[in-house]
């Protein structure tokens, strides 16, 4: 009995049963109904070679215990169970539900396979996403390494160009330095180069007056000597040395010197007034008041150059009256010579006076470290063409001007920093040049609203500041009274009084 369990337990055929029962499992939906009507048959003989041998095993068992051993154990459980299997109408249904358990547990053993196989899938979906986002995490460390490094470069090329700034600054402030003094070096100097052309100038005209009254005097002698008393002879050839000029010359050339004239004007409006304005923004920095000083002195250098005119063209007048004789008018002869004698004008005391006006200006202000000097140019240049215009018929003129007037579109153009719809005039930038009533080229000025209380409160502000006083070439005191003893003989333009009120001066050469 002992040796049949054994070779039972050693056979391993209940192991290979189960081993083929489990590969019957998991194959059973792939196999055809042959292969699983054979793999059945295959368990089936196994199963009946372990009941063959459980069968001598209980027979062996039974003749070991006697007689009549083990009668009533085969009677109560073998008996009945072998006529259950073989003869009980219910074994058809106990196969049926063995089988339907079977199937219940293959589907569920399918829809396990197919839940790990999705989830296998969405595994190596994430793995991939993993893979992808690992991958862009080390490019966006590269990138922040590189960045790194290129931030320490430029770290580096910043504090080395610092250095090398500071350097240049510090050479910068040393060359201004030198420059500045220079530029005192270069002032005095200039200073004392006007005061000899002034000099040569005042013996240069002194030397015309000279010269013309000796040809009054060679023209005397010369009609004194004449054999004939009708001065109808002076349409020959005569001694006079004025008589050289050709008559009308200023009518002829009237029309070219205007073109020449207004083209003239208007560069300087165009180049000039802006370098001057660049240059006094470097020593002011309310463009208003610098825009206010070039006005002041295009006005200014206006009727310094008419005045200068005036007093010239008396002297000539006054010159030539004494040997005047001839059909043409002596105004046509006085034009003539100034036309041609226009370098005999001192340009160089009319600048000095349009300072000394500038200086006492209550409108204006400018650092009193500095001078209006400094801008000589533009007035020579005012002055020269103020000059010239004078002798064309008729003569040119700036248009008069007030703060606070209204804008006319006519004589004015507005600035860019404008308000365009304001109808006040703040202050001017830029003069109008008129022909008798005519516009030859506009103006300009700036214009928003409420210009005539911005323009009080700014006046009184500035005649306050004013009245402290400014150290220039002297006190505002003196350069007062100097300014009050050419008032009376003033000759120009409608313009506004120096305290501003829009009253008008009407003066006639």
């Amino acid at each position: 009995m002992a040796d049949t369990l054994r070779r039972l337990i050693s056979n391993e055929t209940c192991r290979i049963l189960q081993d083929k029962l489990e590969s019957w499992y998991k194959e059973y939906h792939i196999n055809s109904c042959d292969q699983n009507l054979n793999r059945c048959c295959e368990i089936m003989e196994l199963n009946a070679m372990i009941q063959g041998q459980l069968f001598t095993i209980l027979n062996q068992t039974t003749r070991e215990g006697g007689h009549y051993a083990g009668v009533e154990t085969i009677k109560s459980r073998l008996l009945p169970w072998l006529g259950t299997c073989f003869s009980s109408p219910s074994l058809g249904r106990s196969f049926e539900t063995s089988s339907s358990h079977f199937q219940e547990s293959i589907e569920k053993e399918r829809q396990l396979r197919e839940l790990a196989n999705t989830q296998n899938h969405e595994i190596q979906l994430l793995e991939k996403e993993l893979n992808a986002t690992r991958l862009q995490l080390s490019l966006v460390q590269q990138d922040l390494a590189e960045a790194q490094l290129a931030l320490e470069d430029t770290k580096t090329k910043s504090a080395t160009t610092l250095l090398a700034a500071e350097d240049e600054i510090v050479q910068l402030k040393a060359d201004l330095k030198a420059s500045q003094a220079k530029e005192d070096c270069a002032l005095r100097s200039l200073g004392q180069l006007n005061d000899y052309e002034q000099q040569v100038q005042i013996l240069k005209d002194e030397i015309a007056i000279l010269g013309a009254q000796k040809s009054v005097l060679q023209s005397r002698l010369a009609r004194s000597r004449s054999p004939s008393p009708r001065p109808v002879r002076s349409r020959s050839p005569s001694p006079l040395p004025m008589r050289s000029f050709s008559p009308g010359r200023a009518r002829l050339t009237n029309a070219s010197r205007h073109a020449r004239l207004v083209e003239r004007f208007s560069d300087i409006y165009a180049q000039e007034r802006l370098d001057v304005q660049t240059l006094l923004r470097s020593y002011v920095d309310d463009l208003e008041m610098v825009q206010r000083i070039i006005y002041v002195a295009a006005v200014e250098s206006f009727h310094a150059a008419k005045m200068a005119f005036r007093q010239f063209k008396m002297r000539v007048r006054k010159t030539l009256s004494l040997s005047y004789s001839g059909p043409e008018s002596l105004e046509d002869m006085v034009m003539d010579y100034i036309v041609r004698q226009e370098d005999l004008y001192d340009v160089q005391s009319s600048v000095n006076e349009v300072i000394r006006a500038m200086n006492i200006n209550p409108k204006i202000s400018f650092p009193p470290e500095v001078d209006f000097i400094m801008i000589s140019g533009l007035i020579r240049e005012l002055c020269r063409i103020a000059f010239s215009m004078q002798t064309l018929d008729p003569p040119l003129d700036i248009s008069f001007g007030t703060d606070g007037e209204l804008f006319s579109d006519y004589k004015y153009r507005r600035s860019f920093d404008s308000e365009f719809t304001a109808p006040l005039v703040v202050y001017h930038v830029w003069p109008a040049l008129m022909e008798d009533d005519s516009v030859i080229v506009k103006g300009e000025v700036v214009t928003r609203r409420g210009a005539l209380w911005s323009h009080r409160s700014r006046s009184r502000s500035r005649s306050r500041s004013h009245s402290r006083g400014r150290s220039r070439s002297g006190s505002p005191l003196s350069h007062s009274a100097g300014h009050s003893r050419h008032l009376p003989s003033r000759s120009r333009s409608p313009s506004p009084l120096r305290n501003g009120s829009p009253s008008i001066l009407s003066y006639t050469i």
